[in-house]
């Protein structure tokens, strides 16, 4: 898998919960005069409250950032990076090509997730001396490079002195159920909520919340989905909305109460 006119760089991400953490792994690889490999680790510490996508993301972009001032690099002919990143090597193109023109939001509309490390990415991609290749690896394979940045990503993870990347507002949820992205139908309908997280998506001008659903009478009662909105609403508080009419691309249309107007004791509100 090693190309001897490349500069071959190996990369991964990797996060850990309680508390949040997360890590890249980087390394160099380059074919010497004899045939030989040549590898460089590159150490990096870690950032709080990062998630395993952020991460696999921005260990490809710091790569790019320090192979441009790799020694080697005036005498090599491409850049090939291996990942074992489906969310990268699927979606590059997509960051290049496609969602610019759609205002990084995607073909049902939803904003494009981590966009700010996206345009970073397609930013260093550019600006690389030399031609840059995506290649996928599978993960946890026999590959001694891929476990290696495994390993780096890991104690990257471990050593997450660097602030968060994003800011993400949480609250515990009162409810045993997991998010289900699309549980909650989208049918122009009223709900009450609790808000359990939300972020600020500042490339879309969007807040993204993760909520759960308080209307007793309701059939999504309890249950925790993903909602995008352009109103300000508070993580732990109480509201009532009315959504649009497209699951595939859910929005809050209207908050009648934007100060938290059900009481967080009060769960016998049913709109729906």
């Amino acid at each position: 898998m090693i190309h001897e006119d490349a500069l071959n760089i190996y990369t991964d991400g990797s996060s850990y919960s309680k508390p949040r953490t997360g890590g890249i792994g980087i390394r160099f690889v380059t074919i010497d005069d004899a045939g030989d490999e040549e590898v460089e680790d590159l150490p990096v510490p870690g950032y709080k409250n990062a998630t395993n996508n952020s991460m696999e993301l921005y260990a490809c972009i710091v790569a790019l950032q320090k192979a441009s001032g790799h020694p080697k690099i005036s005498h090599l002919n491409r850049i090939c990076i291996f990942t074992d990143s489906r969310y990268v090597v699927d979606n590059y193109r997509k960051a290049i090509f496609q969602w610019p023109g759609q205002k990084w939001l995607t073909i049902s509309g939803t904003p494009v997730l981590n966009a700010r490390l996206w345009k970073q990415l397609v930013r260093e991609i550019r600006k690389a001396p030399r031609k840059v290749e995506f290649t996928w690896v599978k993960g946890h394979s026999k590959n001694p490079h891929n476990k290696a940045v495994d390993r780096l990503a890991k104690q990257s993870a471990k050593n997450a002195v660097n602030d968060p990347m994003s800011i993400v507002a949480v609250r515990r949820k009162q409810t045993k159920k997991s998010v289900d992205i699309g549980s909650v139908e989208m049918r122009g309908q009223r709900l009450a909520i609790r808000i359990i997280t939300c972020e600020y998506l500042r490339v879309q001008k969007l807040v993204k919340y993760k909520y759960e659903v308080l209307s007793k009478g309701s059939k999504y009662f309890e249950n925790v989905d993903l909602i995008y909105s352009t109103h300000d609403m508070r993580a732990g508080h109480h509201y009532e909305i009315s959504v649009n009419r497209d699951t595939s691309n859910p929005r809050v249309l209207n908050v009648p109460c934007l100060s938290g107007c059900l009481p967080q004791n009060d769960q016998s509100v049913c709109y729906d």
